[in-house]
């Protein structure tokens, strides 16, 4: 998730030898560990979560560096993950259009045909431009880019290993962010080679497209990386575990998401559970049972997708050093202000307790900043929004209605179709709808649930509504210009707290 105002060379004079770039120190620098050259806060990961953290601690006046070893910015979310996956959706999606729709709507294009190369280099390209222009941020905001791996050697130092390969040397702060975030699960039985078994980095850089594929997960990667090779002519088959696609998705939502899925051409194998997988004769041979116990079988294809979720990444952080500690499941433990059990070490983002979103981790790294500057600052877990960049998109924040039920709140339910939608009806994409929860008596709206064209961009309006404790009746009597996408939204909430005109 990237916001970036970029005016390249305009800040460039501003640089000197005491905030280089590479490596984030001059060699008289290096050798030096003195309190003088400490820093107020020191920021372990570059991605989403932590260069915000690493510009706004920099904003707020504090003298700040950000260690990252990758040699790019932007963590997993910019250089493998939400960016290059999101340019692989949209051209992807258009050249389905070429192939399938520009005919029944006026456009004659001859014989499409796909140049998987120059597609794979349009998303290079985008990453490339993205991660550039965190490096200027950087340099605007005089933060520290500290090329190296991390590694604590006291609770108040680090030790950074160089990614030129050049000696390491301490870098000493007065506090911490660890913002290292996450790297894919694997799964025992299923060894990724990323060439053949591959996680969601190796799916975005398939030199060919696979005739057959099997993506392992029906969550949030899967769905979306699967609906890219689907488009491009693969035959994509989706084993989940569970008996429904879009974990954490409300149930209504995720059962019409999946319908529409497979009237796309994805197969589903729902209640199924992989025992392991094989290579042979160039292909993949994929071993599965049903979830409750009965006859195996064998799926074969020629590229599996392991998708099966993300674990927190904090190799060779060495945080023992630091006294900080973990909890089974490998995320470091925090308090609400972001702490660790060393109250100037914090923590923020995938390799903590939450939601692994790119803007949840955003938020906390400014929030956790907040605190070290001003002593507080606030994140909404009940109103993270998150997205599937699928075709349509789904997207949802708040409570799901399966949330409501078990809290025992007695609500009201509010439905519109697209297809009664006259701008989605006009562009023949009018597939799904906007579901809307409210409290039954105070009409305050608890949950929006949105499967739809532009869905990732209208669930804002529904987050800033849940954020000021809007009823339904609020935003049905708000204004909405026509002919829009966003009317469905409007619409929904007449539909819950009267009645919708148009449907």
């Amino acid at each position: 998730m990237l916001r970036l105002a970029l005016t390249p060379g305009r800040f460039a004079k501003n640089a000197t030898a005491s905030r280089s770039l590479i490596p984030g120190f001059s060699m008289a620098r290096r050798s030096m560990a003195s309190t003088s050259d400490e820093h107020d806060v020191v920021v372990i990961g570059g991605g989403p979560g932590g260069y915000v953290a690493a510009i706004k601690a920099a904003q707020l006046g504090l003298k700040t560096a950000c260690v990252e070893m990758r040699g790019s910015l932007g963590g997993t979310c910019l250089n493998v993950g939400c960016i290059p996956s999101k340019a692989m959706l949209n051209n992807s999606h258009l050249f389905h259009m070429a192939q399938h729709e520009f005919k029944d709507r006026g456009i004659d294009v001859g014989d499409v045909k796909l140049n998987l190369d120059a597609m794979l280099a349009k998303k290079d390209s985008a990453v490339k431009s993205l991660t550039s222009g965190i490096e200027f941020l950087f340099k605007k905001n005089k933060v520290d880019y500290v090329k190296g791996k991390a590694s604590f050697t006291s609770a108040n130092e680090l030790s950074i290993a160089p990614i030129d390969g050049g000696s390491s040397y301490p870098l000493r702060a007065k506090n911490f962010i660890i913002a290292t975030g996450s790297e894919p699960s694997p799964f025992k039985g299923v060894e990724v080679d990323e060439k053949q078994i591959v996680t969601s980095t190796g799916a975005l850089a398939l030199q060919k497209v696979p005739e057959k594929m099997i993506v392992i997960g029906g969550g949030i990667i899967g769905l979306e990386m699967g609906s890219v090779w689907s488009r491009l002519g693969a035959e994509v088959t989706v084993v989940e575990y569970l008996g429904a696609v879009g974990a954490g998705m409300d149930g209504t939502t995720a059962k019409t998401f999946g319908r529409i899925l497979q009237k796309q051409g994805l197969k589903m194998k729902l209640n199924t559970k992989v025992i392991n997988a094989t290579q042979e004769g160039g292909k993949v041979q994929v071993n599965v049972e049903s979830a409750k116990g009965g006859k195996p079988e064998t799926l074969e294809a020629d590229v599996v997708l392991l998708s099966i979720g993300r674990r927190p990444y904090t190799e060779g952080l060495n945080l023992e050093a630091a006294g900080v500690e973990m909890n089974e499941r490998g995320q470091v433990k925090i308090q609400s202000d972001f702490k660790t059990s060393v109250p100037h070490i914090r923590c923020i983002g995938d390799v903590t307790y939450g939601a692994m979103l790119a803007h949840k981790a955003e938020e906390e790294g400014i929030a956790a900043v907040e605190y070290i500057k001003e002593g507080h600052g606030h994140v909404n877990y009940d109103n993270i929004p998150s997205v599937i960049y699928t075709h349509p998109e789904v997207a949802w924040t708040g409570k799901t209605e399966e949330e409501v039920k078990k809290a025992g709140i007695k609500y009201n339910i509010g439905t519109f179709p697209f297809v009664a939608n006259s701008r989605a009806k006009t562009n023949g994409d009018f597939e799904g709808s906007v579901k809307i929860i409210s409290d039954a008596e105070t009409d305050r709206m608890l949950g929006v649930h949105i499967i739809g064209p532009n869905a990732g961009e209208m669930i804002a309006e529904a987050v800033l509504a849940l954020e000021y404790g809007a009823s339904s009746e609020d935003v049905a009597r708000t204004c909405h210009a026509h002919p829009t996408l966003s009317e469905a939204f409007k619409e929904a909430c007449m539909a819950t707290h009267d009645k919708a005109i148009h449907a």
